[in-house]
């Protein structure tokens, strides 16, 4: 896992051709606008939040986010250990995020 400023994360996701963006807040927050393209993965759901990501591509690259970055960081340490290779970690979360914010549908 890395933890990465909002500028890092915004130059390295519109590099990045191999990656995914993950919002790990609660249906509550998402309904208040997602980043584009994210796919909402609700950490809060236990098992169920396991079972989403054990259904993700491994070889892919994943930027994870939540409200300030504190579940988005505990969401990259199970993808750690689930065996995901790349999980980067917003820092500051969405409350941070200067880029576009789009109502989920």
């Amino acid at each position: 896992m890395e933890d990465l400023t909002h500028e890092e994360w915004s130059e390295q996701l519109a590099k990045d051709k191999k990656a995914v963006i993950i919002d790990v807040r609660t249906d509550e927050e998402v309904a208040d606008g997602i980043i584009p393209n994210a796919i909402h993965i609700d950490i809060y759901r236990g098992q169920d939040f396991i079972d989403a990501l054990e259904e993700l591509d491994k070889s892919k690259n994943y930027y994870v986010y939540c409200r300030s970055g504190n579940r988005s960081g505990q969401a990259c340490r199970i993808m750690e250990e689930l065996g995901f290779k790349h999980a980067y970690n917003l820092e500051g979360g969405i409350l941070e995020w200067q880029g576009d914010i789009v109502d989920i549908d």
